[in-house]
C-alpha cells in the first residue's frame, strides 16, 4: 500500500465523521423532521455523489471533504469521489431541534467506518430543502469502536502489513479524546499529519503495490 492510499483512507475517515448533529429548541414540523432525517440518511448512507450538492451546503462540503486551500469546486469534487466511502450502513437520527431555518440533530451510526459513534451537525433550510451545513463534533465519542474499525479496515480491506496496522493503532491510542475529536472534526488541520506521519514508512510502495 502506498503513502497516498493511507492518506486516502484517512481522508475518507475524516470526511465521513461528519454527518450528524445536536441541538436545543424544537420548533419544527413533522415535515421538517422527516426531511432532516432523509437528508442525513442520504448523505451518510447512500453513497450517491449527487448528495454532495443536493443535501450538503458548500460550507459543509469544504469542512468535511475539502483540503486546506481547496476551492469550493475542488471540495465538491473530493466529496463526490469519496461518496462510496459511506459513514455507515445505517444511521439513527434523533433529537431533531428546529429553530426557524436552522436545525440540529443527533445521529448514531451502525456499520462501516463509524460503527458505534454518535455524531453531531447543524443544518440550514435553503428554499424548501434542509441541508447539512456544519459538523459540530461528537455527542458520544467511542474511542474503542473507532480504533477497532480503522484497524479492521486496514487489515481486511486494504491488506496493510501488521507493522502498519500496529503503528496506526499505537498512534491513535496515544492521543487524547480531545485531540482525536479535533483531528476528525477538522478543528486541528495539522492533527492528521501529526498522528499518521510516523506510520507512512510502513506504507511505502513496493512490488505489486499502487
Amino acid at each position: 500500500m502506498s503513502k497516498a492510499r493511507l492518506a486516502a483512507i484517512v481522508a475518507a475517515v475524516l470526511a465521513a465523521f461528519v454527518l450528524a448533529a445536536c441541538g436545543d429548541d424544537n420548533g419544527g414540523s413533522s415535515e421538517d423532521e422527516g426531511q432532516i432525517t432523509a437528508a442525513i440518511e442520504r448523505a451518510a448512507t447512500s453513497g450517491d455523489p449527487a448528495a454532495c450538492t443536493d443535501v450538503q451546503t458548500v460550507n459543509f462540503v469544504q469542512q468535511t471533504s475539502g483540503e486546506p486551500g481547496e476551492s469550493p469546486q475542488e471540495a465538491v469534487k473530493s466529496c463526490e469521489e469519496e461518496a462510496s466511502e459511506t459513514v455507515g450502513d445505517e444511521i439513527d437520527v434523533t433529537n431533531i431541534e428546529v429553530n426557524g431555518d436552522t436545525a440540529t440533530a443527533s445521529a448514531t451510526v451502525t456499520g462501516s467506518f463509524f460503527d458505534g459513534q454518535t455524531l453531531a451537525l447543524g443544518l440550514v433550510k435553503e428554499g424548501d430543502q434542509w441541508m447539512l451545513d456544519e459538523f459540530n463534533g461528537f455527542e458520544e465519542f467511542n474511542r474503542e469502536a473507532m480504533i477497532n474499525t480503522l484497524r479492521d479496515t486496514l487489515t481486511n480491506e486494504e491488506g496493510a502489513s501488521q507493522e502498519a496496522v500496529d503503528c496506526v493503532t499505537q498512534q491513535i491510542e496515544a492521543q487524547s479524546d480531545e485531540d482525536l475529536e479535533a483531528a476528525f472534526s477538522g478543528e486541528d488541520p495539522a492533527a492528521e499529519d501529526r498522528i499518521f506521519e510516523p506510520c507512512t514508512k510502513f506504507f511505502q510502495e513496493g512490488p505489486g503495490q499502487e
